[in-house]
């Protein structure tokens, strides 16, 4: 199997800056125009819509820094910012904000399937995506995968009973804040339980000689 290339190390605060800044902007432009509307060719378009039509670009920006400083983006990256890319412009075209509230719920849907498909053929897609961040025994993969899949069903239920159900402004909170919190104490949790699972440098090393 052909060796995947390693991206580039880069400053860390950089780093989280490029992957977590577009979300972070978004919000606080959502904050600002919330109460607004705009028109463009005769069309009102509400401050919420305005805010996930920015956010597109600016995502897309963040990630071609990054891409050029890294040389890399992981695979989820892509597929998330295809996602926010594919259901933004459905928010601008049909001027309905449920789209880009449902894009939350589908992602975290299509990676509950995806983790499925492979436990069903009896594989840990995760590893597949994560195995060269966290070095750990197949059997930790399987059992990490069969937890984040059901959390991230949870994750698509929880999101589709908060937009339907609270407010706006409630809504981008917990999804800027609160979903992506849940998901780092969560993985938090699971690589500190599944310690037992970790091969150590020189043990990956030996694995790494033999395959």
């Amino acid at each position: 199997m052909a060796e995947r290339k390693k991206p580039k190390e880069i400053n860390m605060v950089l780093k989280q800056v490029l992957e977590l800044g577009p979300t972070i902007v978004f919000f606080l432009l959502y904050l600002r125009i919330q109460d607004d509307t705009f028109q463009f060719n005769g069309t009102e378009y509400s401050g919420f819509i305005v805010a996930a039509v920015v956010f597109v670009p600016i995502l897309l920006v963040a990630m071609g820094i990054l891409w050029a400083l890294t040389g890399a983006l992981s695979r989820m990256q892509v597929f998330t910012a295809f996602m926010v890319i594919f259901f933004g412009g459905l928010t601008a075209w049909f001027n309905d904000e449920r789209f880009f509230k449902m894009k939350t719920s589908i992602v975290y849907g299509c990676f509950a399937a995806l983790l499925g498909i492979g436990l069903a053929q009896g594989r840990s897609y995760l590893e597949w995506v994560m195995g060269e961040l966290i070095p750990m025994k197949d059997e930790g993969w399987m059992i990490l995968t069969r937890r984040l899949f059901v959390f991230f069903i949870l994750l698509a239920i929880g999101n589709e009973l908060v937009w339907r159900n609270m407010s706006e402004s409630a809504w981008v909170k917990i999804e800027t804040f609160g979903f992506p919190a849940a998901l780092f104490l969560f993985l938090w949790w699971q690589i500190v339980g599944l310690q037992r699972y970790m091969i150590e440098p020189d043990e990956s090393g030996d694995r790494d000689a033999q395959s």
